[in-house]
Formats: C-alpha cells, sequence, structure tokens
C-alpha cells in the first residue's frame, strides 16, 4: 500500500496534507488508541472535519491548535462524517464555544442525539435484551451492562441545530467544492468528502487501511443486514479514480484506494465463508463472536465483535446460506 507517511505523527500536532488541508492526530482511551480528524482552510479560518471524543483531553488539544498552532485562527465551522463519538463527541462544545454551523447528514445527527439522551434504565433494558438474545452469559454479561451508556459519556451535548448534508451535495470549502458521499455499513448514512480538483478523500471510517470498519447490529434493530449496506459501499467507492488521497480516520492516509477496496470486501468474503462452516449445528451471536474472535477482549470490544458477528450471520440469512432460529436465544444453522 502507498502510504502517504511511514509513521504516524506524535498526537495532539498538525501534518500538512496540502497547504489547504491539516492532519489532526487525537487520542483515545480505548484499544482503538487514535482518532485522525482534519482541517481545511476557510478563508481566514478553518473548517473541522471530526473532532474526537468529548473529553478533556480533546478540548485542551482543540485549545491548543487553534490558539498556539495556528496563531489564533479560528474554526468555521464543525463537519461530522458520523455519529460515533470519537468523530462526533467534541461538536457540541466546538459549535458553542465558537458560535460555528454544524453539518451533519440527518440520520447521524438525529441517532447521535438519541442515543445520548437514553438514560440508565432504558438503556439498561434495552442493552439487557440485546445480550441475551444473543447468548452472552457469565462474567462477560455482567461487564457489558456494567459498562453502561459509553456513548453519552464520550459526547458533550450534540448541537440541537444541524446543516443537513445529502448524498451527492457540495461543500465549497476555501473556495474549493467538496462532493458529499453518503454510505450505509459502518453506520446508516456516513458521509466522507471528495475533492475532485485535488484528488482527495476523507473517508471517514468507511475504508481504512489496515483495519475493516466494524460491521454491527446495533442494540436497536437486532435483525438488521448492515454488512449488505457496507458491501455496496465498497463498490460505490470504486468510482473514484484508483490513486485517490484516502483521508481515513485510523490509521495513515493512502493511495491505491481500489486495491483496499478490493481487500475489503475480500475478507468479508473470508469471514462469511467461514460463519457458514462453522454454523453446521445451531450457533449463537456469541459463540459466532468467539469463533471469530478467539482473543481475550474487553467490554468496549465485545460490544463491537458481537455486533458484528451478528451482522454477519443477519447477512447470511438473507442470502439464504444460514437460518436463523428465533427463540429467547437467536441460533444461526445452516
Amino acid at each position: 500500500m502507498d502510504l502517504f507517511v511511514s509513521e504516524s505523527p506524535e498526537p495532539g500536532s498538525l501534518t500538512d496534507i496540502t497547504p489547504d488541508v491539516k492532519w489532526l492526530r487525537m487520542g483515545l482511551p480505548f484499544k482503538l488508541n487514535h482518532v485522525n480528524v482534519w482541517l481545511i482552510r476557510d478563508g481566514e479560518g478553518w473548517a473541522i472535519v471530526d473532532t474526537g471524543i468529548g473529553a478533556s483531553m480533546s478540548q485542551e488539544i482543540w485549545d491548543d491548535v487553534f490558539e498556539k498552532q495556528l496563531g489564533g485562527a479560528k474554526p468555521t465551522c464543525v463537519i461530522c462524517t458520523h455519529y460515533h463519538p470519537d468523530h462526533i463527541g467534541c461538536a457540541g462544545w466546538l459549535v458553542n464555544k465558537y458560535n460555528v454551523p454544524f453539518y451533519s447528514t440527518l440520520t447521524e445527527w438525529s441517532f447521535g442525539r438519541m442515543i445520548s439522551l437514553v438514560e440508565g434504565d432504558d438503556y439498561k433494558k434495552i442493552t439487557t435484551n440485546y445480550y441475551k438474545h444473543f447468548g452472552l452469559a457469565g462474567e462477560r454479561y455482567e461487564s457489558v451492562l456494567e459498562y453502561g451508556n459509553h456513548y453519552a459519556r464520550n459526547v458533550t451535548p450534540l448541537p440541537l441545530q444541524l446543516n443537513r448534508l445529502r448524498q451527492g451535495d457540495k461543500l465549497t470549502i476555501g473556495g474549493k467544492d467538496w462532493l458529499i458521499l453518503t454510505y450505509g455499513g459502518h453506520t446508516p448514512e456516513h458521509a466522507c468528502l471528495y475533492n475532485a480538483a485535488d484528488n482527495i478523500f476523507i473517508s471517514g471510517d468507511q475504508v481504512l487501511p489496515f483495519i475493516s470498519p466494524n460491521i454491527s447490529v446495533s442494540f436497536y434493530e437486532m435483525q438488521a443486514d448492515p454488512l449488505t449496506d457496507y458491501l455496496v459501499s465498497l463498490r460505490a467507492m470504486k468510482l473514484l479514480p484508483a490513486q485517490t488521497l484516502t483521508l481515513p480516520s485510523h490509521g495513515i492516509p493512502f493511495r491505491e484506494l481500489h486495491m483496499r477496496l478490493d481487500q475489503l470486501e475480500a475478507h468479508h468474503a473470508e469471514r462469511l465463508g467461514a460463519i457458514i462452516d462453522y454454523c453446521s449445528e445451531p450457533c449463537t451471536p456469541a459463540e459466532i463472536m468467539d469463533f471469530l474472535f478467539p482473543q481475550a477482549l474487553d467490554p468496549h470490544q465485545i460490544m463491537f465483535a458481537i455486533g458484528e458477528a451478528a451482522a454477519h450471520a443477519n447477512h447470511l440469512v438473507g442470502r439464504q446460506k444460514l437460518k436463523r432460529i428465533d427463540g429467547d436465544v437467536v441460533r444461526y444453522t445452516k
């Protein structure tokens, strides 16, 4: 893979992608220990794309960036690719501090606001149903319930209003047009930005250089098939030039986009084939998770891993490769 740099920059420092696009790497308190956010020159200020989590560590970095590294320049707007806390968590704080507009797709903004406002008893009821239905038990079950509403803990109050991004919209930032491309799979209406003049693609989590984005069934839609949406998105992104400079939210910017899309498609095909073989006898999503992810997982990782196992199984049901056996605990088999 043709990487933009051989090693990632230090957290909190700015790296020039072009004279008008800067890369800011921010730390995260998870096993996935960083998120990349982007600044696009916009007149005398800078448009922000994604924000880091809603925590003092992120706020301190943003204060340092604008007050010191950018010499007192100000943000002109906040754009969020999707609702996950590492992308939208600091949006409300930034919008309020600088009194700037907020941009997102309607689905991502409203889904994030909804989850952040689910209170303790309701959140516990939803997650209890989810994990029990998927066959999680014992200490791991107790640990994910105790983990609680991590989403609400990692976002500042989301903006009350938005400027809605739609598929095919164009945002003019600093005199250059950025095409809005929306895709499903990782989240329902993930927004990416493409600058044709410079052949730069801000991909968010939709395509990453070293790992596959998490494709999960959410707490609220347990029979969903987000993997179909994701596989469609891989084909759709091939409409972009093969040597597009891709700016991902995790890892290092890279070229050879089409090659990476092929790798991701092959990865999911291999996973699906392995699950079909594994489910010769009825298996719960928790059992499929343990097959796919045999390493020890913390509660944060279990939340994503069991959702991914269910997403792949639901996809195979839709393709008539597996059957779903419904009950208090769901199982899948050939």
